[in-house]
């Protein structure tokens, strides 16, 4: 399937300088820049969707740690007496 994209004068110039400086096509530029921001996009959104779900999670059993728990948590990170999460409660 051929897509064609419109560039401004100002970025095709940006788009091609890269290029010649990466010994690439534009076209690779281009397809690398679009493929990057799609995963990215994505992760985001698998991102939202989890944070969605987990709020919707709160919401109903009223399970939480507390801001005071997880750091307790994260100071062990590293140690000797590094210790699993914490577990929730209501």
């Amino acid at each position: 399937m051929a897509t064609s994209v419109k560039l401004d004068e100002t970025l095709k110039s940006r788009v091609q300088k890269l290029a010649d400086a990466r010994q690439r096509s534009s076209h690779w530029i281009m397809r690398e820049a679009i493929q990057q921001y799609v995963e990215r996009e994505e992760a985001r959104e698998r991102f939202d969707q989890h944070t969605l779900l987990s709020w919707r999670e709160h919401q109903e059993t009223g399970l939480h740690i507390t801001g005071e728990e997880l750091f307790a948590w994260m100071d062990t990170w590293g140690t000797e007496d590094e210790s699993g999460p914490p577990a929730c409660h209501d």
